[in-house]
């Protein structure tokens, strides 16, 4: 009923907003019709006064007796100005008029025109100053520098002269600056019409473009608003885009249910406008009081109705919100709920007693299924954690075994095709040494050069070779561990590469800081972890391509309840693909194709693991890689050196990369 009333008196809001809105465009049509009629009157009257005898008697008599002719017609139509113009005496400008070009032709026409103040002292001398107006500053109105309106609205009309021996024009004109006759006319014709008007405070007004230059609109209590402008809405709608305003407006001082029309000159262009409007206030007060009176109707028949509909409802809902109470706890999980007695026999109450003796035998069921539910998930998770722990033990065999053969096989590859290079490499150390033995000094200088890379090749060869064989018998390469301090052996290692970082641009940031929190000895062969630690500086110079910033940061770090040291070489250079990221310590992955084994990591892995540390990798957030190397304390039990812990690392990451 709220809901049905609010948008009742929404819709008759409506209806009553658009029958004002109705009612001030009918208006505005009655305005502008006398305007035009106006126009028209006046059309006629010159024609009238240009074939009359007496005019043309008048002509032959002479100018004086033509103008006082035309003085006499001028006060009777109550023109400001009437004048007959002859071809060879029209004053200059006076042809630009297309009303006057319109007489020429034969044509009557009554158009309003806007005067110059020159042109209104031609056309008579007061009018000038009739028409001048002081503009007063009016708020929301468009923005303006002029402080006067000194232009004059014209009520201009012509009217062709054909007499014998006379061909001119009959011009006249009325002045609708501060023609309040005018003005108070239009006013009482459109709304002192009849009983139904008599309580509407109706105004109108003339606007010369958005000046009020004739109006019945009240400043102050005898002050007529002459002079303030209309609201910058409001000139945008009517005056730029030529439509017409039916709406409320705030007019000089107080809202008005307006309407505003164009007026155009005769040669096209909007002017200014003319305007109707009445009070807003008394409808606003007419509907707040209809409001106020229908919402008291409403309240009263509501406490009036509203006692006897509860107590008539009470003896129906009250059970059955009992009854629907008891199921809501019943949903929740509460079989316990009953509706209990509910003091009635009649079909409501047997319901009730139905509904109880159901839920009854629910409970008992529930119950008993609860029992054998619990008895199920006991031997349900019993043979679960059988199976998971069976399941556990299966993966992780089969993982090793996997690794294992994967590593035999790897070695016994490399270990055969170490032994097979080993054989025509000495053959050709050899023959190298033959040929500078067999050469005399002055020849083997000649060839020395050659010589002495083919040296350096088959070093270099041999060096490869011995790296394939610490991948594939890594026991055989160092077994020897000792209780180590990782800032001394970081710093070696720096002095060792020195000669590839300083011909690059890359600053190098030591963060060995650990007075507060010192970093525990490890114990792990120093030449082994020396080969990890270069390894990793090398690859982070070669991923900066000469330019950027190494960071070698050293600190104490508890993984799975063991304080180790924590070696991190981190770089900003083009970092390593997600996708990768798993597979860098596999054996011979390489992204140096043509230049690298792929050996380097894998080895750093297996050296790092051996001595029971982990190894992991991951890309920095601003870019750049950074490989960390997780050592247990030197104290630790010898068995941990067999059992890597790497299987508990809680790093996803980590956990791929190895």
């Amino acid at each position: 009923m709220p809901l049905l009333l609010t948008l009742a008196m929404a819709r008759w809001n409506a209806d009553y907003d658009a029958v004002l809105i109705a009612k001030v465009e009918s208006d505005l049509r009655i305005a502008e019709q006398y305007l035009g009629h106006l126009q028209t009157g006046s059309a006629e009257s010159l024609r009238s006064i240009a074939d009359s005898t007496a005019f043309q008697l008048a002509l032959s008599k002479g100018p004086a007796e033509v103008k006082s002719h035309l003085e006499t017609k001028r006060a009777e139509l109550q023109l400001d100005f009437l004048e007959y113009l002859a071809p060879s005496d029209w004053a200059p400008g006076l042809g630009k008029w297309p009303i006057i070009q319109a007489a020429t032709r034969g044509q009557r026409a009554s158009q309003i025109d806007i005067f110059s103040a020159e042109d209104l002292s031609q056309a008579a001398p007061h009018l000038a100053d009739q028409a001048r107006i002081a503009l007063i500053e009016t708020e929301a109105a468009a923005p303006t520098t002029r402080q006067v309106e000194d232009r004059g609205m014209v009520l201009h009309t012509a009217a062709p002269v054909v007499a014998l021996g006379h061909h001119g024009v009959l011009r006249g004109g009325r002045l609708l600056n501060r023609n309040l006759g005018f003005i108070d006319t239009l006013n009482a014709l459109v709304y002192l019409g009849g009983p139904a008007d008599e309580n509407r405070q109706g105004t109108a007004t003339l606007f010369l473009e958005d000046t009020r230059v004739s109006t019945n609109v009240r400043l102050f209590e005898d002050i007529r608003a002459l002079g303030t402008r209309v609201s910058a809405v409001v000139r945008n709608k009517v005056l730029d885009q030529g439509l017409t305003w039916l709406d409320r407006a705030f007019v000089v001082n107080d809202w008005y249910i307006s309407g505003y029309l164009p007026l155009t000159d005769s040669y096209g262009a909007r002017v200014g406008m003319l305007y109707v409007g009445f009070l807003e206030a008394p409808y606003t007060t007419a509907k707040r009081e209809a409001y106020w009176t229908i919402v008291a109707v409403f309240l009263s028949v509501l406490v009036l109705s509203a006692p006897l509909f509860l107590w008539l409802a009470k003896g129906i809902f009250s059970p059955l919100e009992r009854m629907s109470l008891t199921m809501k706890r019943v949903e929740r999980g509460d079989l316990t709920a009953r509706n209990g007695t509910i003091g009635r026999r009649d079909e409501i109450g047997q319901v009730a007693g139905h509904l109880d003796s159901l839920l009854d035998q629910i409970q008992d069921r529930d119950q008993r299924l609860r029992d054998w539910a619990g008895e199920l998930n006991e031997r349900v998770d019993r043979r679960t954690l059988e199976l998971r722990a069976a399941n556990q033990k299966l993966e992780e065999t089969f993982k090793q075994l996997v690794m294992s053969e994967k590593l035999a096989s790897i070695g016994e590859i490399t270990a055969g095709v170490a032994h097979e290079i080993n054989n025509p490499v000495a053959v050709i150390q050899g023959n190298v040494d033959v040929i500078r033995m067999t050469l005399p000094p002055e020849e083997a200088q000649e060839v020395q050069t050659e010589l002495d890379l083919i040296d350096n090749q088959v070093m270099r060869i041999g060096a490869i070779v011995g790296r394939l064989l610490q991948f594939a018998r890594p026991s055989e390469f160092g077994t020897f561990k000792e209780s180590l301090d990782l800032a001394p052996l970081v710093n070696d290692c720096l002095a060792l590469v020195d000669h590839v970082i300083s011909r690059q641009a890359i600053q190098v940031e030591k963060r060995f800081d650990t007075a507060a929190d010192p970093v525990p000895f490890v114990r792990i062969d120093p030449g082994e972890l020396q080969q990890v630690v270069i390894n990793l500086i090398l690859n982070a110079a070669q991923a900066m391509e000469g330019d950027g910033q190494l960071v070698l940061s050293l600190e104490a770090t508890t993984r799975n309840g063991v304080r180790g040291a924590l070696l991190t070489v981190a770089d900003n250079g083009c970092g390593i693909d997600e996708g990768h990221l798993g597979s860098v310590f596999n054996p011979f992955y390489t992204t140096k194709l043509g230049e690298g084994t792929g050996l380097g990591l894998s080895i750093s892995q297996t050296l790092v693991q051996r001595a029971g540390g982990i190894i992991s990798v991951r890309n920095r957030a601003g870019g750049g890689a950074a490989f960390s190397i997780w050592l247990p304390p030197a104290q630790s039990d010898a068995g941990r050196s067999q059992s890597s812990p790497a299987g508990d690392c809680s790093d996803p990451t980590e956990a791929a990369a190895q």
